[in-house]
């Protein structure tokens, strides 16, 4: 298990290393072929875009997680989306293209909700408490107890 652990840990320092030398990187050569100005105007922009876009799709995505909740399903599938819209405004409010780029991927519903499947699968594989994803069924048995024991 401490395998896991160190293996986790050298992929978020490489991922932490990478992703802003990627990021200076796009930003020197993008800022060669167009100008720093441009460059800034660009990355402004995409940051105001994906606000705008965050918003709507956060706005769609609780209206999901109250509509199942009014149908007595557990909306665990649209609080995960909702938490990749979470790390997409981060990504996309930092400066940069890369991060710009996944953030706008992640938007897309299709892709966030197979993203959400995917975590959610990984999850409950992991865990005693199972829910089928597609019905919203799970394994917990519900009912009411009466001790005949007593006096």
């Amino acid at each position: 298990m401490a395998r896991t652990g160190t293996s986790s840990f050298a992929i978020l320092l490489i991922a932490f290393l990478s992703i802003p030398l990627l990021e200076i990187y796009l930003l020197i050569s993008v800022g060669r072929s167009i100008g720093a100005g441009a460059t800034v105007l660009v990355v402004i922009f995409t940051a105001v875009l994906g606000a705008w876009l965050l918003r709507a799709q956060g706005i769609c995505t609780l209206a999901r997680v109250h509509a199942a909740t009014q149908q007595g399903q557990l909306p665990a599938l649209e609080l995960i989306e909702g938490l990749i819209l979470l790390v997409c405004a981060v990504m996309l409010l930092t400066p940069g293209f890369f991060t710009d780029t996944l953030g706008f991927i992640a938007l897309i519903p299709a892709v966030r909700r197979r993203i959400a499947r995917a975590l959610m699968h990984g999850f409950m594989s992991r865990s005693e408490f199972k829910v089928d994803i597609a019905s919203g069924q799970s394994n917990v048995i519900e009912g009411d107890y009466r001790r005949d024991d007593t006096p």
